[in-house]
């Protein structure tokens, strides 16, 4: 696989995880720019564990369930073209006895081959698909996944993997180990103290072991901790109530706890209208909440993030970074990641932006040493990154391509980034053109004073930076403040040849930048090829 050359159309490739609750499928074509595009996700419950893990055999039911799906899922993957199938079985597979019978069935009616996998490396590829999407820094990171029949738990930071471990305690497993003694789904404290004892016992050798790796960032990543978070976002906090709402990220404890308070002694009837519940799981929903409460309650966590990314954005990474073809996969940050796939999937002048990404960042780096401006890297990086994407919404037309620009931004997935990050982004490549944003546009944000100012000030590097290479032949080799004073700021270009479109350009730009900076713009061109 590693040696394989994409085609100039791409190559569409389909991964498939066959899991204790739902079968999953992603659709993904690989580019030849070394960029993928997502074409389709689909999920669909197929209960493979129900009533399994008393005498680990998957029911005649569920498997007829499980082929059903296969098969659809196949059909559609190949109506995208699809080239190759990666398909992995998770827990219900690997502990059931029959399995070989399923992996038979699955293979002579949906014509899909799956590989079975280890807890350990169910873990391995979660950790895999989390990590590429947030931005940790120097941080240790502890991921937990709650599956229908395991849970899954890696911690490990930018460099891999530093712990894996996997728990035979889901939210089907332990749904059907203790089932409600009422028979309409009320679960009792007694039953709710069973559960939360059987998680204790199972977790109590690894609570050890993660407390001694000391992680600093909590994130859960499966359907059930999702799907928590939403109930605590809209069964806790209504629309009407003053109390602050969840931002839909983050899980607290204390929230988590008054969601099992909620449920358990609800009906199935009634916790199925909970708002913000997925009614498929209302039978198996508090179990893997008490998974959840235990682990946290363990550990001392106040609250955990939570993001949709899993097994199979991991199954993926892990494809990408086995190809020759796909180099920067283990090159570059998930933020640096996520702004190339997204330039590339859209087909930007790669030459033209990263022209414009040089030059713009060597004027925000002059700029801070003659003092005209007082900001971090935190935004230096946020401008690099609106810089390389500036002119994105080309994609749909040239005309005011700004604006597609934003709208592209602000509703794509950027991996690694928070809300306010990319809509910084966003609003800086909206005002790389035209006109420069106004004391109405700004208010028209939902930017606070501190961000209006960055917006102000960087959407002026990035508009001088687009005006210095406007014939897009990269003429103006470097640039940079030469002299600053309370008055005046001195902007020093140098380039190779006649440059005269980009001086007519800068020349535009001067009025702009004397209201952002308070200081009339003056600048000089000398012309390197002559020396």
């Amino acid at each position: 696989m590693s040696s394989e050359r994409i085609a100039p159309e791409g190559r569409v490739v389909t991964f498939i995880d066959l899991g204790t609750n739902s079968l999953r499928m992603l659709i993904v074509r690989l580019n030849p720019n070394h960029s993928y595009t997502i074409l389709s996700r689909q999920k669909q419950q197929v209960r493979l564990g129900e009533g399994e893990f008393e005498d680990e055999m998957i029911t005649t039911a569920a498997m007829d369930r499980a082929v059903v799906v296969a098969k659809k899922f196949v059909d559609l993957a190949r109506t995208f073209h699809t080239e190759e199938f990666v398909a992995v079985a998770t827990s219900a597979t690997r502990e059931a006895s029959n399995q070989n019978e399923l992996l038979h069935r699955i293979r002579q009616e949906a014509g899909l081959d799956i590989r079975i996998i280890s807890g350990r490396e169910e873990a391995r590829l979660i950790f895999l698909g989390v990590v590429s999407a947030i931005h940790l820094s120097d941080r240790n990171v502890f991921c937990i996944d709650i599956g229908g029949g395991s849970t899954e738990i890696a911690i490990g930071d930018t460099q891999g993997y530093t712990y894996l471990d996997s728990f035979r305690i889901g939210a089907i497993r332990l749904a059907n180990q203790y089932p409600c003694s009422d028979e309409k789904g009320i679960v009792s404290l007694e039953q709710q103290k069973t559960i939360h004892q059987h998680v204790r016992n199972a977790i109590v050798h690894a609570k050890a072991a993660i407390r001694t790796v000391r992680p600093d960032c909590f994130i859960g990543s499966s359907g059930t901790i999702m799907n928590l978070a939403e109930i605590a976002e809209k069964a806790l906090h209504p629309v009407n109530e003053s109390t602050p709402k969840s931002n839909g990220h983050t899980l607290k404890y204390k929230e988590l706890k008054k969601v099992i308070d909620l449920l358990s002694p609800l009906t199935l009837e009634q916790r199925r209208k909970v708002p913000g519940i997925n009614p498929e799981r209302a039978d198996i929903i508090v179990p893997g909440a008490i998974i959840l409460e235990v682990f946290m309650k363990e550990l001392g966590l106040s609250e955990i993030s939570v993001t949709s990314r899993g097994l199979q954005d991991g199954l993926l990474v892990d494809y990408l970074s086995r190809m020759d073809s796909f180099p920067l996969m283990g090159e570059l940050t998930p933020r640096q990641r996520s702004v190339l796939q997204l330039g590339r999937s859209c087909g930007i002048n790669e030459i033209h932006a990263r022209t414009v990404t040089t030059l713009v960042l060597e004027m925000f780096d002059s700029a801070r040493t003659k003092k005209l401006h007082d900001f971090s890297d935190a935004e230096r990086e946020l401008l690099e990154y609106a810089a390389f994407l500036h002119d994105i919404g080309s994609f749909i037309s040239f005309t005011n391509h700004h604006a597609h620009s934003y709208y592209i931004i602000r509703n794509s997935e950027l991996l690694g980034f928070n809300d306010r990050e990319v809509n910084l982004i966003a609003l800086l490549a909206r005002f790389h053109r035209k006109k420069s944003p106004r004391k109405k546009d700004l208010g028209a944000t939902i930017l606070d004073p501190r961000d209006q100012r960055v917006l102000r000030l960087l959407s002026c590097f990035l508009r001088l930076g687009e005006s210095l290479d406007r014939s897009h032949a990269a003429l103006v080799q470097h640039v940079r403040f030469s002299a600053a004073d309370k008055t005046t700021a001195r902007l020093e270009i140098l380039a190779r040849g006649d440059c005269q479109l980009e001086i007519w350009g800068i020349e535009s730009e001067m009025r702009a930048f004397s209201k952002a900076f308070g200081r009339n713009l003056e600048f000089s061109v000398k012309d390197i090829s002559l020396s």
